[in-house]
C-alpha cells in the first residue's frame, strides 16, 4: 500500500507519477487546441514532436533516479497526450482526490489506476460533478491550501478556467483545519502572454520560506498582495510577461533545497542559486509549448 504524505510543495520527495509523451498523438488542429499557447504553435508549425518531448521527459526522470525517487509512470495510451498528469489528481495529506477534467481527458485517470490500486480506498475521492478542480490550481503551504480560480461570469466561455468556485468550497470542506485561499487569475483564450491557465502558471513556493510569482497573473492585486504580505516581498522573486509566458514559475521542487528547472530560465535559475539552491536544470522547452512545465508534468504522492 502507498501511504500517500503530501502537505507542502517542496518537502523531500519520495514517491511520484510523471506523465509520458510516448505515443504523444499528432498535432491536435486549430480546433483541438486547449490553450491559446498551444494554438500559437500549431499555427505557426512549431508544435513539439514527440521524439523531442519523450527526451525531455526521460532527462527529467533521470533527475528523480539521481534523487532516488520511486517513480510511476501511466499505461500509454495510443495516439494520446498523457504529459500533464498534475491535472488528473493531486494528494492534499493522505487524500487522493481525482479531478474532474475535461471529459475527453477521462481516460487519462484509468491509465494510472494500477496506482490508485495501491492507496487505501477510503483515501480516494472523487468531487460531484459541478465541481472542477485541477491540480494545477491546488497549491499547498504548510496549514494554507492556495486553490486558482475564475470569478468572471463568463467562467463557462473559458476552456483556459480550469477550477471554478464550487471546487474551491469543496476543499475547503474536505479540509476544514486548513486555510483554503483561493486567488483569481487572469485567462484569455487568444493570447498567452495573458492567460495563467492554473495557478502554477504564476505562482510557487520554493524552498521553506521563498516563491516565484507574476503580479499580472492575479485579477485582483489585494489576492497578490496576499502571498506578499505571507512570504515577505524580499523573498519573493518577480518575474516578467516574457519569463510567464515560458513558465518560469512552473518549476519542481524534489527537496527544500532542490529544485529542477529549464535550463534556459537564467535570471530565475541564478537567483535559486544565490539563494543557497540545488539548480538540477534540464531541457524542456519543447514541452512548454502546451503551456505546461515541470510541475504540470507530476503528480507527488510521498514527501518526507
Amino acid at each position: 500500500m502507498l501511504q500517500l504524505n503530501i502537505k507542502d510543495e517542496t518537502s523531500r520527495l519520495c514517491a511520484v507519477v510523471l506523465g509520458t509523451a510516448v505515443s504523444n498523438g499528432p498535432t491536435p488542429t486549430i480546433d483541438g487546441a486547449y490553450d491559446p499557447k498551444s494554438l500559437e504553435h500549431i499555427k505557426a508549425g512549431t508544435y513539439p514532436v514527440e521524439e523531442d518531448m519523450v527526451k525531455e521527459m526521460e532527462a527529467f526522470n533521470q533527475v528523480f533516479q539521481k534523487y532516488n525517487v520511486q517513480v510511476f509512470r501511466p499505461e500509454v495510451i495510443e495516439n494520446y497526450n498523457q504529459i500533464f498528469s498534475r491535472d488528473i489528481g493531486f494528494v492534499i495529506d493522505d487524500i487522493f482526490i481525482k479531478a474532474n477534467i475535461l471529459p475527453d481527458r477521462e481516460r487519462e485517470l484509468d491509465a494510472i489506476q494500477y496506482v490508485i490500486d495501491q492507496i487505501d480506498p477510503l483515501k480516494v475521492v472523487r468531487p460531484p460533478e459541478e465541481v472542477h478542480v485541477e491540480g494545477g490550481d491546488v497549491m499547498l503551504w504548510n496549514d494554507h491550501i492556495f486553490v486558482g480560480t475564475y470569478k468572471g461570469s463568463d467562467y463557462k466561455d473559458y476552456i483556459t478556467a480550469r477550477t471554478n468556485m464550487h471546487g474551491v468550497n469543496y476543499l475547503k470542506e474536505l479540509f476544514p483545519n486548513k486555510i483554503v485561499k483561493e486567488f483569481d487569475l487572469v485567462k484569455s483564450k487568444i493570447e498567452p502572454r495573458d492567460n495563467a491557465l492554473h495557478l502554477d502558471c504564476c505562482f510557487q513556493p520554493v524552498g521553506t520560506n521563498k516563491g516565484i510569482i507574476y503580479k499580472s497573473g492575479f485579477r485582483e492585486e489585494a489576492d497578490y498582495m496576499y502571498l506578499v504580505d505571507l512570504f515577505g516581498k524580499e523573498n519573493l522573486f518577480h518575474i516578467e510577461r516574457e519569463e510567464m509566458y515560458h513558465m518560469n514559475s512552473n518549476v519542481f521542487s524534489i527537496a527544500p533545497d532542490v529544485v529542477v528547472s529549464e535550463k534556459n530560465f537564467t535570471r530565475l535559475n541564478n537567483w535559486l542559486r544565490d539563494n543557497g539552491f540545488t539548480v538540477e536544470e534540464i531541457p524542456y522547452a519543447e514541452i512548454a509549448k502546451q503551456e505546461g512545465l515541470l510541475r504540470c508534468s507530476t503528480l507527488p504522492l510521498i514527501r518526507d
